[in-house]
């Protein structure tokens, strides 16, 4: 039974709830409902659509924003805004990882030849292009007892990360080795343009024989022209912040372990990006495929 919220004295002051809830244009049932502690329509929407946000968040690995989790929410058939979302998790206390600064891993040789740049900043997903234009960056991952440095190779149309190496060091076997990697697990039918910066690991002479072997073309962006080589850049960023907790790593061993299981079990295969439609670069390549 609903309790009228005005004393005595107010009714005979010609006090009325009906009165009031219409000069502050609220409905007598949210007044009544505000009184006896009873939560609204939206409250118990906003409380189960939080739910929802709280485990797409945790299967993110409480890495993703409110732009990934509302395109979680979408594609699971909830009817949200993204600002929605957002000031859910804001008040659940859930937030994605952000991208580090990072330190600087590669040094242009001012005697290397000009190589053209063949990409242009065009690193828009072109499903003709699949497989055939790679991009590369290298990042150093902190571990007790020393840097491990790590050569990416990602494919600029599916953002797939092709092939991956570690060691201890930056010289131009870890990029080669990086590459090679990437021609064993994609097979490339045709010619491949890798793209670069202008790193000494990038244009070296051992670098390029194992190009002219493998049938890879290798340009190059310009010189302090970080935009030239955007792409590469994100996935060594996002490996930065979000494989497991421990920062730094014990052993550069149990790094090792915790890039290959969030490369291959999360980052290929279900973890969403912007560009491709908010799709992993499992699921655009098999969609290209079908």
């Amino acid at each position: 039974m609903n309790v009228d919220p005005f004393t005595g004295a107010e009714k005979a002051a010609g006090h009325s709830v009906k009165r009031a809830c219409g000069l502050l244009k609220v409905s007598r049932t949210a007044c009544y409902a505000r009184r006896n502690g009873t939560p609204g329509p939206r409250a118990v929407r906003d409380a189960g659509l939080t739910e929802q946000i709280t485990t797409v968040h945790q299967r993110s690995r409480g890495t993703y924003g409110a732009p990934r989790v509302h395109a979680v929410l979408k594609r699971e058939g909830a009817v949200c805004g993204r600002r929605r979302v957002a000031r859910l998790m804001r008040q659940a206390g859930l937030t994605g990882r952000h991208r580090r600064r990072r330190h600087r891993t590669t040094i242009p040789d001012p005697h290397a030849a000009i190589r053209p740049d063949l990409v242009l900043r065009d690193f828009q997903p072109d499903p003709a292009a699949l497989g055939t234009r790679w991009c590369g960056d290298i990042t150093c991952i902190a571990a007790s007892e020393g840097w491990l440095c790590l050569a990416a190779v990602t494919g600029i149309a599916s953002r797939r990360a092709a092939g991956w190496a570690t060691a201890g060091h930056l010289r131009t076997g870890l990029v080669a080795g990086a590459l090679t990697a990437a021609c064993q697990t994609r097979r490339p039918a045709g010619p491949v343009i890798f793209h670069s910066g202008r790193g000494c690991q990038y244009t070296s002479r051992e670098l390029a024989t194992l190009a002219d072997k493998s049938r890879i073309r290798l340009p190059a962006g310009r010189t302090g022209q970080c935009w030239d080589n955007a792409l590469a850049e994100p996935f060594s960023s996002t490996l930065e912040n979000e494989p497991g907790d421990a920062h730094p790593w014990p052993t550069r061993a149990a790094a090792r372990t915790s890039i290959f299981e969030w490369t291959e079990s999360w980052y290929n295969l279900h973890r969403l990006h912007s560009s491709p439609g908010y799709r992993s670069p499992a699921e655009y390549e098999t969609a290209l495929a079908a």
